[in-house]
């Protein structure tokens, strides 16, 4: 979708976190406010994404600095990215993006040659994501997750128990 006006306001995502070893792709929406600020995929300290995949591949997440994190995810065949390449967005939440264009997720999934499955971490990344991939004609099994975002409030066991899923893809 094009964005009309004034482009310096727009937020965009980062660059995915994947290399030929990737077997499961985890796509969120946007990047938050902290995150944008820090440069880092799930910056907010409330945010349980690091968590929720160090309990997936057994690692430490939480505890690495931010390169050794990102090292660790590939490493354990888990690549990074967003649905959304740009928008406009007052704060963090989903629910604030207006006038979005997609990222390219055709075109990154085409270089991902051990790729077995899509996982869209909460509803709008699942939203924007499914429609892209149809609109792809990319045929992949996709695993719905609950946001780890602190704005999505069920508890953290019932999150880590869906997480747990993306083991079957990752052996």
């Amino acid at each position: 979708m094009a964005l009309p006006g004034d482009l310096s306001d727009l937020k965009r995502n980062f660059p995915p976190v994947v290399d030929a070893r990737t077997r499961v792709l985890i796509l969120g929406s946007l990047p938050g406010e902290v995150s944008l600020a820090q440069q880092q995929y799930y910056a907010h300290p409330q945010n349980r994404f690091w968590h929720l995949v160090g309990e997936v591949i057994g690692e430490p997440l939480p505890s690495l600095p931010y390169a050794q994190r990102l090292e660790a995810v590939l490493a354990h065949g888990v690549g990074l990215w967003d649905v959304v390449a740009q928008a406009r967005r007052e704060g963090s939440l989903d629910s604030n993006i207006r006038l979005h264009a997609g990222s390219d997720l055709a075109g990154l999934i085409g270089t991902l040659p051990t790729l077995r499955a899509v996982a869209f971490n909460g509803g709008t990344a699942a939203r924007i994501g499914q429609r892209a991939l149809a609109q792809g004609g990319l045929a992949l099994p996709v695993l719905l997750l609950p946001s780890s975002s602190p704005a999505y409030t069920i508890p953290y066991a019932t999150k880590r128990d869906a997480w747990l899923a993306l083991r079957d893809w990752l052996t």
